[in-house]
């Protein structure tokens, strides 16, 4: 009795996900052929290997190719030390502009980092990358120890 009662409660607990199985999706809402469309030169930025403190600016330049005014929101950057600058106005049918990325050459290492540009743009949102590498300051750099005259011997 334990037992087909448990198995009657397992039943109805997952009907209400064998009903939404039986469900259509949604049609999706027919797109607008004269929205805006925006076309980017280069989706990646390659800074290669840069200097500590040196120059950290990308430019990413693009159009809009579809038939409305094109409007960006905010970008959004991976991390604190990427800083995206966009064009606030709209961009018009036919006109270009660019979205300026600096990045902070001060943190040594690798640079792998994007920024997700969102807009009213039919090919909706689009990912940029910036890569390279920011050599070590070498102002900061320790001198290296060597072993010989003056050099404390521990006995």
């Amino acid at each position: 009795m334990k037992r087909l009662s448990l198995i009657i409660l397992a039943v109805m607990a997952s009907l209400p996900s064998i009903i939404a199985q039986d469900q259509h999706p949604p049609v999706k809402a027919e797109e607008n052929p004269n929205s805006p469309e925006i076309t980017f030169d280069k989706l990646v930025h390659d800074y290669g290997t840069v200097a500590f403190s040196g120059d950290g600016v990308s430019v990413f330049k693009f159009t809009n190719t579809g038939k409305e005014p094109l409007i960006l929101q905010q970008p959004q950057s991976s991390c604190g030390c990427t800083v995206p600058t966009w064009p606030k106005e709209p961009i018009l049918p036919g006109e270009s502009s660019e979205i300026k990325v600096t990045y902070n050459t001060k943190r040594a290492g690798p640079i792998n980092k994007t920024v997700t540009i969102r807009s009213n743009a039919k090919n909706g949102m689009i990912v940029l990358r910036i890569t390279g590498k920011v050599e070590a300051d070498t102002a900061q750099k320790l001198p290296e120890k060597t072993a010989g005259e003056g050099t404390p011997i521990n006995r």
